[in-house]
């Protein structure tokens, strides 16, 4: 069920901003990271000559069967595993990761093996919820974490996306971060960053 949730969920409307913005300045060769359902297919931009994909449920490569058959360049799925890329070094444009870092167990060595395909200087995009840094919608995102994590496949409320990419050694080019429109209550859910991250020359 959960692919389908995503799906729905992270399909929105609302979201395409967002990843208009992390597929910004993509190009060349593009691995992207937690495919899913293929939802930023249609935001990549001309630039773009091949999207190797990991994609580890395969409910949701099957949703995105009609994305990847529309898609104007080739699109491939080479892995289940984000943190064990069957990549080699330095041999990716660019990369891309949305709505996935909150989900990958070993988000540390995921980012560690996109910093590692990447060519010197490349850079990601990615767009994700995570962390709020107003303490009262933090309390709650702690409090509903477990719960968050039971229900919705492993996704967590409380990662700190900048920080994360900062901490794999990127460096952060591009960063906006607000509340997904909605009623307050929403916002343990809805506080959402996206942008661009540099890899070491």
């Amino acid at each position: 069920m959960v692919p389908h949730i995503v799906d729905r969920t992270c399909g929105i409307e609302q979201l395409d901003p967002l990843r208009e913005k992390a597929c910004a300045g993509l190009h060349g060769q593009v691995v992207e990271i937690g495919f899913g359902s293929g939802s930023s297919i249609g935001h990549y931009p001309s630039g773009v000559t091949e999207i190797v994909t990991v994609e580890p449920s395969d409910v949701a490569w099957r949703l995105s069967a009609s994305r990847r058959s529309d898609s104007s360049v080739p699109v491939s799925r080479v892995g289940l595993d984000g943190a064990r890329l069957p990549l080699a070094d330095a041999s990716v444009d660019t990369g891309l990761v949305t709505f996935s870092l909150c989900t990958i167990p070993d988000v540390a060595g995921a980012l560690a093996e996109l910093r590692r395909v990447l060519r010197p200087g490349g850079t990601i995009g990615f767009a994700e919820h995570g962390l709020s840094p107003d303490a009262s919608v933090a309390r709650w995102q702690h409090r509903l974490d477990g719960l968050q994590q039971r229900l919705f496949g492993g996704c967590h409320l409380t990662r700190d996306i900048p920080r994360l990419i900062e901490s794999a050694g990127f460096t952060l080019d591009a960063l906006e971060q607000s509340y997904l429109p909605g009623p307050a209550l929403s916002r343990p859910w809805g506080y959402l960053s996206a942008g661009r991250a540099v890899a070491p020359e």
